[in-house]
C-alpha cells in the first residue's frame, strides 16, 4: 500500500526530530525500507517536506501513466483522427463518422479535445488543427443582418410548411460574403436546406448585377427538382431577385437581424471563413481554388445528417427527391 499524505506529514514531522528510520517505520507500521526508498526519491534541498514529497509522487505517478498510454485507444484511431484533423474536420464529426462506419461509439468526441488540449500536447500546437484555431475552447456569437427594402419581396413566413421543417429537396438559403473592401470581390452562397449541399460562386462586387449573375451560373447547373426556392437576407445585392424565375425558382426574404433564419447558410459560410478569413482578397482567389474548397466542405460528416456528406445525401437526392430516404441514412 502506497504511502498516503498523512502518513508523509508524520514522515516529515518524525525525520526532522531526528527519530530513526526503524522507529519511524515501527510507528507507521511500515518496512523500514519503505521510509528509507520514501526520503530518498522525495528528499528536496532543504530536506524532507511532505507537501513536496505528495507532488513528487503524484507528477512521478502521472508521467508513469502517460508513457505506457496509447493516444486516443489504438494506433489506427490515433492516425485516423490526425488525419481527419489535418483535412479541417471538428472532433464530432470525426468520432460520428467513426461510428457510423463501425455501428459503435469508437471514440467520443471530448477524447479528442481532451487529448488535443492536454498540456503534455500543448508543444505541438493541435488546437491549430481545429476549424477556429483556438487555444482555449469558447462560445461563438453570432452576428446580424442589415435591414434593406427590397421590391417584391416575399416574406419567409410565407414560405411552406414542407421547405421549413425541411421535408422537401431543392429549397436553398443564399448569402454573401465579403472579401477585402477595397477590391470588392466576394462570394455568393446558396446552400440546399435539406442535404446541406454548398455552392459558390465568385462575384466581382457585392452589387445586385453581379449577385443575379452568380445565382444564374449556379442554379443553371443543377436540375429543375434541386433548383425551387432560396431564402435570402435582405442586404441591397439581393434587389434583383425576381429574375430567378427565369429558373422557375421562388424566393423568401428572412427577417431583418434574423440570421438565425437562415442558420445552414451561416453556418456554411463560417465554414468557408476557415478557409478564407475576414479580409482575404478574392481577387487574388481563382474559382478553381474556390470549387476545392467546397468539395472538401461537401464531403464532410455532419452530425445533422447522422454523418453521412452533404455529397451522398444530394447525391441521393437527385435519383429520388424522397426527403424519407434520410431515415435510412
Amino acid at each position: 500500500m502506497q504511502l498516503q499524505p498523512k502518513e508523509r506529514d508524520k514522515i516529515a514531522l518524525w525525520f526532522n526530530q531526528g527519530k530513526s528510520l526503524r522507529e519511524i517505520g515501527r510507528r507507521l507500521s511500515r518496512d523500514v525500507s519503505v521510509i528509507s526508498r520514501e526520503l530518498k526519491r522525495n528528499r528536496c534541498a532543504v530536506g524532507y517536506v511532505a507537501i513536496s514529497a505528495q507532488a513528487k509522487t503524484k507528477q512521478r505517478r502521472h508521467q508513469a501513466r502517460y508513457q505506457h498510454y496509447q493516444p486516443l485507444k489504438d494506433r489506427v484511431t490515433f492516425a485516423y483522427v490526425l488525419n481527419r484533423l489535418g483535412r479541417g474536420w471538428s472532433p464530432e464529426e470525426i468520432s460520428g463518422r467513426l461510428r457510423r462506419k463501425h455501428h459503435q461509439q469508437i471514440i467520443h468526441h471530448e477524447t479528442i479535445y481532451q487529448f488535443i488540449y492536454d498540456p503534455h500536447n500543448r508543444s505541438k500546437k493541435l488546437w491549430e488543427y481545429l476549424p477556429r484555431k483556438q487555444k482555449k475552447r469558447r462560445k461563438q456569437t453570432g452576428r446580424s443582418v442589415s435591414r434593406c427594402r427590397i421590391p417584391d419581396r416575399v416574406s419567409i413566413h410565407l414560405r411552406p410548411e414542407p421547405v421549413n421543417q425541411r421535408r422537401e429537396f431543392g429549397h436553398h438559403e443564399g448569402d454573401t460574403i465579403e472579401g477585402r473592401r477595397a477590391t470588392l470581390a466576394s462570394l455568393h452562397t446558396e446552400v440546399e436546406r435539406v442535404s446541406r449541399f454548398l455552392l459558390a460562386g465568385k462575384i466581382a462586387s457585392i452589387t445586385s448585377r453581379e449577385t443575379i449573375k452568380a445565382q444564374h451560373r449556379i442554379f443553371s447547373c443543377l436540375p429543375p427538382v434541386a433548383r425551387k426556392s432560396t431564402t435570402l437576407d435582405n442586404g441591397k445585392e439581393n434587389h434583383l431577385h425576381h429574375r430567378l424565375k427565369a429558373l422557375g425558382m421562388s424566393t423568401y426574404f428572412a427577417d431583418p437581424y434574423a440570421s438565425w433564419q437562415r442558420g445552414s447558410n451561416e453556418y456554411h459560410n463560417g465554414l468557408l471563413r476557415r478557409y478564407f478569413p475576414k479580409g482575404t482578397d478574392f481577387t487574388t482567389v481563382s474559382q478553381r481554388e474556390i470549387n476545392d474548397v467546397v468539395w472538401e466542405i461537401n464531403h464532410r460528416p455532419r452530425k445533422v445528417l447522422n454523418y453521412a456528406t452533404p455529397q451522398e445525401i444530394f447525391d441521393r437526392l437527385l435519383i429520388n427527391p424522397d426527403v424519407a430516404i434520410l431515415d435510412r441514412m
